[in-house]
């Protein structure tokens, strides 16, 4: 165990992981603590969806993060010698009115041409879809547990992996960071949902919300796409497929529910109904950990200048931690400002 590095790492879901995988690429040492309990991002989707919303809006920075993401992933495809971003047009189906004019608007815009096909594509036979279908493009899933377990074992490797519980209380804030007798520049807290617990960061304002995701089976076969319905359909490979998932703000504990299940079956067998005699061969549940303006909490305390959170991404952690893992980088080893708008001292203490 090392007993000096520049950096401590708390948790090792998508954020801490390729926040970790930036920092050794620039030369930097680190020491990663992971509780090895299931986190959201192992169960995550990991879908990268450029136009989302009632509403078919284009993210702000998607021509930004969008090619950051799919060179970072392809970066570690070639370094592990494996694939775990996977590009899959997807299809959204248009539930009312509202959303075919809000399409037919988007399509004389040109900056959504790049993600939205300007035509209406006729849905396949099992499909429901009585308005019509958008062909949305520069789609695709991570594999994430596939990923987070390649970035683990490289870590364990460097021997720069502790699987252990964190305790607040053992850590001593000086001019370095001190804990069990490993010492430390800055101590980052890529805690997910668990930073609601922490004692210096806890102020933020975390809207946490739980999340289930079935993985099912069927004797049919798949149409190869991704679907958008209010939920997504995911098929993985010709009879196995992921769906999901449900959001819920109030019990928020990491137990599946048959009602969870019952929604999202319900709205799946309205979409595509010959699946709904599918088996679900498993159903996961974890909590997002989400803000309240939908922005991540990137930066260091306000006070104490040696501890720093890398957090809050939600559901849109596939997509953004790339460029944010390179973004807080920048700020860590080169004074770089960070963006205001995930800037974590946009809240006061």
């Amino acid at each position: 165990m090392p007993q000096q590095v520049d950096y401590l790492i708390i948790g090792q879901g998508l954020a801490g992981s390729l926040l970790s995988w930036e920092l050794l690429q620039h030369g930097c040492s680190i020491h990663l603590i992971d509780n090895q309990q299931e986190n959201a991002s192992q169960i995550a989707a990991g879908l990268i969806n450029p136009v989302t919303g009632m509403r078919l809006v284009k993210n702000n920075h998607i021509d930004t993060l969008l090619p950051c993401a799919k060179k970072t992933y392809q970066t570690l495809s070639q370094f592990f010698q494996t694939d775990f971003y996977i590009e899959k047009s997807m299809l959204r189906i248009i539930r009312n009115e509202k959303e075919n004019l809000s399409y037919q608007k988007r399509c004389h815009d040109p900056s959504y041409l790049d993600y939205l096909e300007p035509h209406l594509v006729q849905a396949p036979r099992s499909i429901h879809a009585p308005l019509g279908l958008i062909q949305q493009k520069q789609t695709g899933y991570l594999l994430t547990h596939k990923l987070l377990s390649h970035l683990k074992n490289y870590f364990q490797a460097l021997q720069c992996y502790q699987a252990c519980q964190f305790d607040y209380q053992n850590l001593q804030l000086n001019d370095t960071i001190t804990w069990q007798g490993i010492s430390a520049q800055k101590i980052i807290f890529c805690e997910g949902y668990q930073a609601i617990n922490n004692p210096w960061f806890s102020y933020l304002p975390f809207q946490l919300a739980k999340g289930e995701i079935l993985t099912m089976r069927t004797e049919q076969r798949l149409i190869p796409q991704m679907l958008n319905y209010g939920h997504w359909f995911i098929p993985l490979d010709a009879h196995q497929f992921r769906t999901g998932a449900s959001f819920e703000h109030n019990h928020l504990d990491t137990k599946t529910t048959l009602k969870a299940q019952a929604q999202i079956l319900a709205t799946l067998s309205q979409t595509y109904p010959a699946l709904s005699s599918a088996s679900v061969e498993k159903q996961q549940a974890n909590i997002r950990p989400t803000t309240l303006d939908k922005a991540p909490f990137i930066g260091l305390h306000p006070k104490h200048q040696n501890l720093a959170i890398f957090n809050g991404f939600g559901a849109k952690g596939s997509l953004q931690i790339p460029y944010y893992s390179q973004h807080f980088l920048q700020h860590l080893l080169n004074q770089t400002p960070l963006e205001e708008r995930v800037n974590c001292l946009r809240y006061d203490q």
